[in-house]
């Protein structure tokens, strides 16, 4: 059961939104046991006439026996409003004996009815709970009190109602006139709690209190709170319209002074700023759409108060579109002696990069307008892949710019916000290219491979156009909302590995490997760059302290064990910083400080890695196998030994699934092929076999051990041990074939550093073993197989 405010005027009963007190009705006394109709909304006073709207099928049955009987029934309001057929214990204790006027069905199965509060009422017993509820009440009829204090209780009630009405425009002049004419204090408390903003807690109180004393005093604070709410929302709508109209005023005047000023030949600071705008528009040779564009924001620009909050977005919008390099352009060199020596200056090696980057030099010697690749160098940490992009800019003569992708997960970060928004900032290309002031300089975008994705979007994805040769002559940024030319920026990405990058946006570059150093590269590079650099930045001079080759080779093999170079040139830095102490603590000594064998180990102490392969294999099962990590390449043992058992395979050392699976695989092809192999396998259903890999805390996983595996199985069976000397790598097949690996530059260099001799390589790899440096080539042989049956008589040993 819920009020209905619009019922009044269906039934024309005053015609007002406010319920008002129709004239009173004669009616016999009611019975003692009356129907019980729940409210859920309302709560309804004697001498009100309310309209309702009766919705459930048990109120309308009943509504439909009252209007055919005597018409009374009893209103009380529900303790929770969203009950549909409310018992007892759901309605409040007291209530209001009403009558009902009218009642008038819809075609929704829903009945209206006009009630009209006769008296109060409490409920003392329910005689009927089906299909209605019925209950015997106790009716209280109102008593006059002509006392003094509520007469003043009534007159300021009254007076506080006038004020009420005053502020409240939907309260009607027939509840006013009807609260001036009322005398009787009971009629005037519930007059006023049926017409004021009151919540249905403070009504039903209210309405339980017996006397009309009892209830202008409770109704008279409430009423001085809805006083006051209603003055704070009048006077908040005065301020605003104020506000409004002399926002309004000013603007008029604003107006008129800038026509006199006009008349006057007299031009004001904003209209020199515009003017000087203009200029700059005119001056940055702004494409045709762009001008377009300009000098159209730059009209609506003029026609905008200057507090306007717009004002402000389109001068920054207008000032970005002029400070863009649209036609500025930096100078290139295209010296190609020049541009090499300075590569071999500040990098050592990197042959392949250097060499594309000058045949990129060459061509546009031959054709100026040429469209910038979109270079992506992959290799470990520490090889240079950043320095070399400011490398490129020196050796081409354009400016340089860095942008950082790493844990980038907004994608307005590359096409920017849109103009709509508050604070809206353009991309950081855009930005970058401002900041340089030319639109072809080289942009390193650093660690692309580390892009990140969440809700507000996948930078990776808005950078497939700003990456694409064909596409970005016309991007658009977001803020901008214009295309840009970006064919001419150079474009260099970074990335320690492919995998986590797009597929996409790596179909759009142009890979470059960047290979591990190796130790005669470290060595050039130490002598040639780092000792010099770290030197410089301690304040010591060369003469003052001298790094020997042997030296440096020692920190690069017992100090690091990296494919780059930072954490030795943090060991050099280290050297440096305890020969400065050294030195100032001994101002008087002349003689340079050379950092020998006993130094190294008295500043650096003892080795802190010990080369692996330097353990001889002394039993069966072990065999030395190569591994690719992004840090680079590495070796690693596998471990394989027998027990008594039911013939299972256990696996350990965090594999996974792919390493797991070759792990079987290499069992299944010995077991089927034991004959050939000579195994003797008549009691293998007795025996587990375990196969481990170190550095159980280290996840591991693909295909290329899967020959190592192979070779320490056939070990383990055939109890003749591995060669010391030799590492390998291979994905094998159940038919036995020994399928080609990726990253063998960086195994084989792994196995170098590691001491060890030879190597066994799958034969579709032979091609990969040209580009291990030639220092390395030199100094370890390298054996190609198709079979299984080629590999174990190159890794085992005879008996």
């Amino acid at each position: 059961m819920s009020a209905e405010t619009e019922f009044i005027h269906i039934f024309g009963a005053g015609g007002e939104d406010k319920p008002a007190q129709p004239p009173r009705m004669t009616s016999p006394a009611p019975p003692e046991a009356l129907p019980i109709l729940g409210l859920a909304d309302v709560v309804i006073f004697p001498g009100i006439a309310a309209p309702l709207l009766v919705d459930s099928a048990a109120s309308i049955k009943l509504v439909d026996e009252v209007v055919a009987g005597d018409r009374f029934v009893g209103l009380v309001l529900q303790k929770h409003p969203d009950v549909d057929n409310p018992r007892p214990e759901d309605l409040h204790q007291h209530g209001c004996v009403a009558r009902v006027l009218r009642m008038l069905k819809f075609p929704d199965n829903t009945v209206r009815v006009l009630v009209e509060g006769l008296w109060r009422m409490e409920l003392k017993e329910f005689t009927v709970r089906e299909p209605y509820l019925k209950a015997r009440v106790e009716i209280y009829r109102e008593v006059p009190d002509e006392s003094v204090e509520t007469i003043a209780l009534v007159r300021n009630a009254r007076r506080q109602f006038e004020e009420i009405i005053n502020l409240s425009p939907g309260l009607s002049e027939q509840v006013k006139a009807s609260a001036i004419n009322t005398e009787d204090a009971g009629k005037l408390a519930d007059l006023i709690a049926s017409n004021i903003n009151l919540k249905l807690e403070e009504r039903q109180h209210l309405l339980e209190a017996r006397s009309a004393h009892d209830r202008l005093s409770t109704l008279l604070p409430l009423m001085n709170r809805e006083l006051q709410v209603l003055q704070l929302g009048s006077k908040i709508q005065h301020e605003v319209s104020s506000s409004m109209s002399k926002s309004q005023r000013d603007y008029f005047l604003r107006e008129q002074m800038r026509a006199i000023q006009r008349e006057l030949g007299e031009v004001d600071a904003a209209s020199g700023d515009l003017s000087e705008l203009r200029e700059q528009i005119d001056a940055a040779k702004l494409p045709p759409e762009a001008l377009k564009v300009a000098l159209k924001e730059l009209d609506r620009l003029q026609q905008t108060p200057t507090n306007a909050a717009e004002y402000t977005v389109t001068r920054n919008y207008l000032d970005f579109i002029v400070a863009l390099p649209w036609s500025k352009s930096t100078e290139d060199k295209l010296d190609l002696h020049a541009a090499e020596r300075i590569l071999d200056e500040q990098h050592f090696g990197l042959k392949k990069v250097k060499d594309r980057l000058l045949e990129f030099i060459a061509v546009i010697k031959l054709k100026k307008q040429l469209k910038g690749p979109i270079l992506c160098l992959v290799g470990p940490p520490g090889v240079g892949k950043t320095s070399l992009g400011k490398s490129v800019a020196d050796a081409l003569g354009r400016k340089f710019v860095r942008i950082s992708l790493g844990g980038m997960r907004d994608e307005a970060e590359i096409r920017g916000h849109r103009r709509t928004y508050v604070g809206a900032l353009p991309g950081r290309i855009l930005q970058a290219l401002r900041r340089v002031e030319s639109h072809n300089p080289v942009v390193l975008l650093d660690e692309i491979d580390k892009v990140g994705a969440d809700f507000r979007g996948d930078p990776a994805a808005a950078l497939l156009e700003v990456l694409d040769p064909q596409q970005n002559h016309t991007f658009t940024d977001n803020y901008l909302d214009l295309p840009f030319d970006l064919s001419r920026v150079l474009f260099i990405t970074t990335a320690n590995w492919l995998e986590p990058i797009h597929p996409a946006l790596r179909d759009r570059l142009e890979v470059i490997e960047l290979p591990s150093y190796t130790t005669a590269e470290k060595l050039q590079i130490a002598k040639r760059h780092l000792v010099p650099r770290q030197l410089d930045e301690h304040g010591l001079k060369p003469k003052l302290v001298r790094f020997p080759d042997s030296t440096l080779l020692r920190v690069i093999q017992d100090h690091t064990r990296e494919a780059g170079l930072r954490q030795m040139e943090r060991e050099i830095a280290s050297l440096t910083r305890k020969a400065a102490r050294r030195i100032v603590s001994h101002r008087g000594v002349s003689k340079p400080l050379t950092i020998d064998a006993k130094t190294l180990k008295e500043f650096l102490g003892p080795p802190k890695f010990v080369e692996e392969a330097a353990e001889t294999i002394t039993g069966p099962g072990i065999a030395t196998g190569l591994a690719w990590t992004p840090a680079g390449g590495e070796i690693l043992f596998i471990e394989a030994t027998r027990m008594p058992g039911k013939g299972n395979l256990l696996l350990t050392g965090s594999l996974g699934d792919v390493m797991k699976e070759s792990a079987q695989a290499s069992l299944s092809f010995l077991r089927s092929h034991a004959s050939q192999l000579h195994l003797d396998l008549a009691d293998f259903h007795k025996h587990d076999i375990h196969i481990h890999v170190p550095a159980g805390a280290t996840p591991k996983d693909g295909p290329s051990a899967g020959a190592t595996m192979v070779v320490a199985l056939a070990s383990l069976l055939t109890q003749r041990r591995v060669r010391s000397d030799v590492a390998m790598t291979g994905e094998i097949s159940l038919r036995g074939r020994v399928l080609p690996v990726g990253g063998v530059k960086e195994k084989v260099l792994a196995a170098a550093r590691s001491g060890l001799k030879q190597v066994i390589l799958p034969e579709h790899n032979r091609k990969d073993w040209d580009e291990v440096p030639p220092e390395v080539r030199t100094k370890m042989k390298a054996h190609f197989v198709r079979h299984i049956s080629d590999l174990l008589p190159l890794a085992l040993r005879e008996k």
